[in-house]
């Protein structure tokens, strides 16, 4: 393949990328303005750019240390080849279009690392796999929605606590101007997880090229990615917004401002160990946590249950669709 053909090859795996970010972003919005959207603080045009920008600003408060584990510390970087990347992405964007397209709010990070997996086993069998990132990924599939649920049911408490001499107009009065920030913290956690994650995957392309090495991650790739997720979110995926915001659970703007609060702090602390965990794992827990602290019944179980199903098959799922991809382009192209 000569020189011409290698830069078209690369140019359409970014832009393939970037557009996973903008999927991403357009699939997660709903993780974003959900709460805020149904608790009536902001409409939805407002909502998604008010979390579109925050979704930037993250680009200014956090260290690429998610990035460097999706890009270093899921597959080895050696035996990774455009066709890898390609069944990768293919994976992981066809997940997130047939979960959209159902409602259902399934991991677009887990559609990414599954895709990688998928791929690189279809390659290279197992021996590629680097355990310590993909078992610190997995655990984390369990531990963001339940650090979620704690985080939100404490806050939900602790708030009901402190304002229960207070009216239930003035609660709701304050509470839906608190919610803007928490919104906008939780967009910023959104942003810091979720965009590092395709700033890996093309960290990872250049990598294989030899474009640049493990050390320096170029910074119109941040950029590029940070835009392209902000935009997903800008445009936003409606139809997972009423499963997030009213189905689960009826949301006031107590239960919203909580909820927002303790996935955010829960995003905060992944970002800043290099974890790339879920956003809807995190807020979907969050969500759980708030109803559950009125009462069991006020979580609507049966949804939630098929959430959870959702997830688990997200993983395996990408993986086969990563690797059919994979033997697709490496037959076709």
């Amino acid at each position: 393949m000569d020189a011409g053909a290698v830069t078209l090859t690369l140019a359409m795996l970014v832009l393939l990328a970037l557009a996973f970010d903008f999927l991403n972003g357009f699939h997660d919005a709903a993780n974003s303005i959900a709460t805020i959207v149904s608790t009536g603080v902001l409409k939805p045009y407002q909502a998604v750019i008010w979390a579109a920008f925050f979704n930037f600003v993250a680009i200014a408060l956090f260290e690429l240390h998610v990035a460097a584990t999706v890009g270093k510390g899921i597959v080895n970087p050696d035996i990774v080849d455009n066709y890898v990347i390609f069944g990768a992405l293919i994976g992981a964007i066809a997940w997130n279009v047939i979960t959209w397209y159902f409602g259902i709010p399934s991991s677009s990070s887990h559609a990414l690392i599954g895709g990688m997996l998928g791929a690189t086993i279809a390659k290279a069998g197992t021996g590629p796999l680097l355990a310590p990132g993909i078992i610190k990924t997995s655990t984390f599939i369990v531990v963001a929605p339940v650090l979620g649920m704690l985080l939100a049911g404490l806050i939900t408490v602790a708030v009901s606590w402190t304002c229960r001499r207070q009216t239930q107009r003035v609660t709701d009065r304050w509470f839906r101007r608190l919610q803007l920030v928490s919104s906008a913290l939780y967009s910023i956690g959104h942003g810091s997880n979720d965009a590092q994650k395709t700033m890996g995957i093309i960290w990872l392309l250049l990598i294989s090229a030899k474009l640049t090495t493990s050390d320096h991650l170029p910074y119109w790739v941040i950029i590029s990615c940070y835009v392209a997720i902000a935009l997903g979110t800008l445009f936003g995926g409606w139809r997972i917004v009423k499963t997030m915001g009213q189905r689960i659970t009826k949301l006031k703007p107590v239960g919203g401002f909580a909820a927002e609060t303790g996935g955010a702090m829960s995003l905060f602390l992944a970002s800043s160990f290099g974890i790339p965990v879920s956003t809807t794992h995190t807020i979907t827990g969050a969500i759980i946590g708030v109803g559950s602290t009125r009462r069991v019944r006020a979580v609507r179980w049966g949804v939630a249950g098929n959430v959870v199903i959702a997830w688990v098959l997200t993983i395996p799922a990408s993986a086969l669709i990563a690797a059919a991809a994979w033997w697709v382009g490496l037959h076709l192209f």
